[in-house]
């Protein structure tokens, strides 16, 4: 097992965040030596500057956080996003497509941001809060074929957050083909210690400091 700050993915994404916060994260992240922080695109930018010489990585969401943006802007907003400096990709699947088993058009959504940036760490979040058992399997599935490297949970502004069962699922399908981010909810050491030894390799939240000294955190995401 990694060192527990090292499977973090330090997050702030709330729609108020300010500059000075992103700066904060940035500051936490590196004084925890977290694996990434995990920021909205828009921040890319400012949080490539106050990372730079160091190794922890800047992570941007597209499509956030409800996934039904259009493909071609999902691409941009994925390329624009590592041009600026952003290492990895965490991007939204279209859930009302998924629910109307419109198959072809979920895959080929995914396809085409990892086409555009193939060198990249592209995890799809499933948001399983609004899906049914078979329907994670299924978007699992899709993802994998779609040549995603992670999949992951949820985006921590859904009904809910990742669940032991979830997980479960994910990993059913994955087989250690892909690996696994769960994220949402998970607050205290205890959790996370418990997806890890489910065989989670990234967990995104906000109460990374928390987790890492044993506590536990009243973060929502």
């Amino acid at each position: 097992m990694k060192p527990l700050n090292r499977y973090i993915d330090h997050t702030l994404l709330k729609a108020n965040a300010t500059t000075q916060e992103i700066i904060n994260l940035c500051e936490e992240a590196k004084a925890h030596n977290f694996f990434s922080v995990c920021v909205n695109s828009a921040y890319v930018p400012l949080a490539q500057n106050q990372l730079k010489d160091t190794t922890v990585k800047v992570c941007a969401v597209v499509g956030f956080p409800l996934g039904a943006t259009s493909t071609k802007t999902k691409v941009f907003e994925a390329k624009t996003a590592v041009e600026e400096g952003a290492d990895e990709i965490d991007m939204v699947m279209n859930i009302g497509l998924l629910k109307s088993k419109d198959f072809d058009s979920v895959w080929k959504d995914i396809e085409a941001v990892k086409k555009q940036l193939p060198n990249t760490t592209l995890k799809v979040i499933l948001e399983t809060c609004y899906l049914e058992d078979i329907e994670i399997i299924k978007a699992s599935e899709l993802a994998i074929q779609s040549g995603a490297d992670f999949i992951k949970t949820s985006t921590g502004f859904g009904t809910r957050g990742a669940s032991v069962h979830d997980v479960k699922l994910m990993k059913s399908v994955c087989k250690g083909c892909v690996k696994i981010k769960a994220s949402g909810g998970i607050r205290d050491t205890k959790t996370a210690l418990e997806y890890i030894n489910l065989g989670v390799d990234r967990l995104g939240t906000s109460s990374g400091i928390a987790i890492v000294k044993g506590g536990t955190s009243d973060s929502e995401y």
